[in-house]
């Protein structure tokens, strides 16, 4: 398996926490984990966002949106960078095996509108919107500012991410027939089954082993689990909804679907 090295990237971003964190040995080693895991999930981000772009091209979406989208994945990279320094900081070695990167789907059996529709929705305005409400709450819990406005720059970025994909479906609404909102409909219920059992995955079903590990990020697991079925029914479905996608009949079928 391919290893990511980020140890001299990580070295050069200079962050340095203060001596005192209050953490013993297996908090840190978990917020190392925490932080290398990161590093790995935003480097692979990246490739996401670059198999969108051709798609984009072949669907004929405006130039613009291509090159926002060429933007992401510098964003993304930037953001393993980031995480790789914080694991150093910590006291870590910023080198992760680098799982098998499976091809952003292509969708043979669709358009190239709808084939990119379905990626940016899964992308856009699922994965990025979830990820703005998970490191909003981490950046809340933050202690030491290093860490905080580390967070808050990725936040910045994230936050972008999701309202392009918000901002594309708004954009092409008027191009969405009915039998084009029924297909992504039905598209949905896997994109929704297949969100909720990714973040539950990496979601751990416990709560932070100390304030101090919380502080440094080490997730509480049962508030961010909370947290994402928060995100999904007060945020996504509902904006998925008013763009005329039967979202609510399809997370519902998505339910049935194991996670």
């Amino acid at each position: 398996m391919p290893l990511l090295d980020l140890r001299r990237q990580a070295a050069a971003e200079r962050i340095t926490l203060p001596a005192e964190l209050g953490l013993g040995e297996a908090d840190r080693q978990a917020a190392i984990a925490t932080w290398k895991g990161r590093m790995v999930n935003e480097h692979i981000s990246a490739r996401i966002f670059a198999g969108l772009v051709p798609q984009l091209m072949r669907a004929e979406i405006d130039a613009d949106h291509q090159a926002a989208v060429a933007t992401m994945i510098s964003d993304e990279l930037r953001h393993a960078r980031l995480c790789a320094a914080a694991a150093l900081a910590l006291g870590g070695d910023p080198v992760a095996p680098l799982p098998p990167l499976e091809p952003v789907p292509e969708h043979d059996d669709a358009s190239p509108l709808e084939a990119v529709l379905r990626n940016v929705i899964s992308v856009s305005c699922l994965s990025e919107t979830v990820a703005v409400a998970l490191i909003d709450a981490e950046r809340l819990q933050a202690g030491p500012p290093v860490l905080a406005e580390l967070l808050r720059s990725i936040l910045a970025d994230e936050v972008q991410h999701a309202r392009f994909g918000w901002r594309l479906l708004e954009e092409l609404e008027p191009r969405l027939d009915r039998r084009l909102r029924a297909r992504l409909g039905e598209y949905l219920v896997v994109a929704l089954a297949h969100l909720r059992a990714h973040e539950l995955r990496h979601i751990p079903a416990r709560a932070a082993p100390s304030s101090a590990a919380e502080a440094v990020g080490v997730c509480d697991g049962n508030a961010a689990r909370e947290l994402l079925f928060q995100t999904i029914g007060e945020v996504i479905i509902p904006g998925l909804c008013a763009h005329g996608l039967p979202a609510r009949a399809a997370w519902e079928r998505s339910l049935k679907i194991a996670a």
